[in-house]
């Protein structure tokens, strides 16, 4: 299991299955941007403290989650691998393509055509993904395995339901 990690690496043109991959529109669409009020306290998870009356000013979501557009999809999360890494099924995942994978990495792979969510290990010339659940085995790497990185997860989207 002695793999390069950037003969992985997602190279543009390549056909795979996109049929849950959301991607951003063309960089004049992010143009319109949304600004939601920003309030300058910090709300406390462990005493109450008294609120402030005034905002700090406002904050664009895309802005605060996005700094490369052009790189940026989104992907809904299916499933439970991910739970021990706070991703839950129908998570919403912010994706940069242009950030270098690291080891520890939570990463998009496609693995013999199918899309998943990983962590990345990368040490002493060995190469797997990761689940962050154990009832959840590793996916050993190796120069014969159909892999590609897509893309590393900047964020998790996580609604409380």
């Amino acid at each position: 299991m002695n793999a390069s990690l950037s003969s992985f690496i997602r190279k543009p043109g390549r056909a795979a299955s996109l049929a849950n991959v959301v991607v951003l529109g063309q960089a004049d669409a992010v143009a319109k941007r949304l600004y939601l009020p920003l309030f300058l306290s910090r709300i406390s998870a462990g005493f109450p403290s008294p609120a402030d009356d005034y905002m700090e000013g406002t904050l664009s979501l895309d802005e605060h989650f996005v700094t490369r557009p052009e790189a940026t999809f989104f992907l809904r999360v299916q499933g439970d691998s991910m739970i021990g890494a706070g991703i839950h099924d129908g998570d919403l995942l912010i994706v940069d393509k242009s950030l270098e994978p690291r080891h520890g990495s939570i990463v998009i792979a496609e693995v013999h055509g199918e899309l998943t969510v990983k962590k990345l290990y990368r040490k002493n010339g060995e190469i797997a993904l990761l689940a962050e659940n154990p009832a959840y085995r590793a996916i050993p790497v190796s120069e014969e395995s159909q892999l590609a990185v897509w893309g590393v997860v900047t964020s998790v989207v996580h609604a409380l339901r």
